[in-house]
């Protein structure tokens, strides 16, 4: 894993970024295997990291607390909200990361069945805060869009203190890119694969991907130098989804230091 400083060049911090629906971590060979989830993110290379359907005490999942223990073996801290509570049981969505992070809600979506979340926490990059939002949507349609307009209403990333910092928002929208929902997030937002970035992967089913509704959106600063879906023998295993890895670059907006000056400040961490 990376170490707890974003990457730098003369112009600009460079951070990795993952989200991956881990399924409980039960592989699509039945087994139920954190450290084999673990092992396909560390590859990745991420700063910072979103899960979805995680499970934390659930007797299905051997009443481990899967955030804490993967965390634990990419040696990061977590934060992990459930979207569900069974009794002493948990089932939802985590951030991990290095970097310095404050989770600023974290809460449950407008929901049909099955309950839903999302979590924003502010993440520290050098002198910079960058905002990050994960989340995973439901499976109806009309469900999807009343949670997508929640998120991207005024309690949560048009919150008057928070809407103009860098922003991720990733997860699994359960939408693809032809869909209405995916219309409404790229009105405010930026695909982190826009489509001159080559053809785009899908991400579900993992053995035979067919549907791509795992994403990354930036704004505000944030630009996409790439992403990629992991593949091979080990991601298609472990999950039923395929991990999505975007490479961001955030600028350095500060003023030049002379009339003329055309550079950008590297960043002092």
């Amino acid at each position: 894993m990376p170490a707890d400083t974003p990457r730098q060049t003369d112009a600009v911090a460079t951070v990795r970024v993952l989200t991956y629906n881990v399924h409980s971590c039960r592989g699509v060979d039945r087994r139920v295997d954190p450290a084999r989830i673990a092992s396909v993110i560390a590859k990745a290379d991420a700063d910072i990291i979103a899960l979805q359907e995680v499970d934390v005490g659930r007797q299905r999942s051997g009443g481990d607390d899967q955030a804490r223990m993967i965390a634990h073996a990419l040696e990061v801290q977590s934060y992990f909200h459930p979207a569900l509570h069974l009794g002493e049981e948990k089932y939802g969505d985590a951030i991990l990361t290095r970097l310095p992070l404050e989770v600023l809600k974290a809460g449950p979506l407008p929901s049909v069945g099955e309950p839903r979340g999302a979590l924003l926490a502010k993440v520290r990059m050098g002198r910079k805060d960058l905002l990050v939002a994960n989340t995973h949507l439901g499976l109806r349609r009309r469900e999807r869009m009343r949670q997508i307009e929640t998120l991207l209403g005024p309690d949560w990333l048009e919150q008057p203190e928070i809407r103009d910092l860098p922003t991720i928002f990733l997860g699994d929208f359960n939408a693809g890119p032809r869909s209405p929902l995916y219309r409404l997030v790229t009105r405010s937002f930026r695909d982190a694969q826009p489509v001159g970035q080559g053809r785009r992967r899908a991400t579900f089913p993992a053995r035979w991907p067919l549907f791509r509704i795992d994403h990354v959106f930036v704004r505000n600063g944030l630009v996409s130098r790439g992403t990629e879906v992991l593949t091979g023998s080990s991601p298609r295993m472990a999950s039923d989804h395929l991990p999505v890895v975007a490479t961001l670059e955030l600028r350095d907006d500060r003023k030049k230091e002379s009339a003329g000056a055309a550079r950008i400040h590297k960043l002092g961490w």
